[in-house]
């Protein structure tokens, strides 16, 4: 079920994400995907908070969601997983979804996912399509 989850990824480019460290904190952030490594690629600088959260735990949490005010089109994925410096190469991926962010330098960070749950209202009322990575 990998591909339907992809599939809707794919579709979307924003995701909220939820760090603890001192203090819970969230954010909005723009994302690339690799299927490869079933990861989101994202962009911050590390003096957020949310940055400053992950130097002190790797593991976050988050969602992407289609908005919307009809109930059978509701689709959205929750998500754990942990993050990290971008250090694979992945940073190509990150600037071809946003080509005008490497003026900025950005930092790039990849969220390895873990774990992933949709929910797809299109299948039937609180359809759940799940994934977990194998370790």
């Amino acid at each position: 079920m990998i591909e339907k989850i992809e599939r809707f990824i794919g579709e979307h480019h924003l995701l909220s994400l939820a760090t603890k460290g001192e203090r819970l904190w969230c954010c909005s952030m723009f994302y690339a995907y690799d299927p490869k490594t079933v990861s989101f690629i994202v962009a911050s600088d590390e003096t957020t908070e949310h940055m400053k959260n992950m130097a002190q735990n790797h593991h976050v949490a988050g969602t992407v969601a289609l908005e919307t005010k009809t109930v059978g089109k509701i689709q959205g994925i929750q998500f754990v997983g942990e993050i990290e410096k971008c250090s694979d190469g992945l940073e190509t991926i990150y600037f071809k979804a946003f080509p005008y962010a490497r003026i900025m330098n950005p930092t790039l960070w990849i969220i390895r996912l873990d774990e992933v749950k949709m929910t797809d209202n299109t299948l039937g009322f609180g359809k759940k399509v799940t994934w977990k990575r194998e370790f």
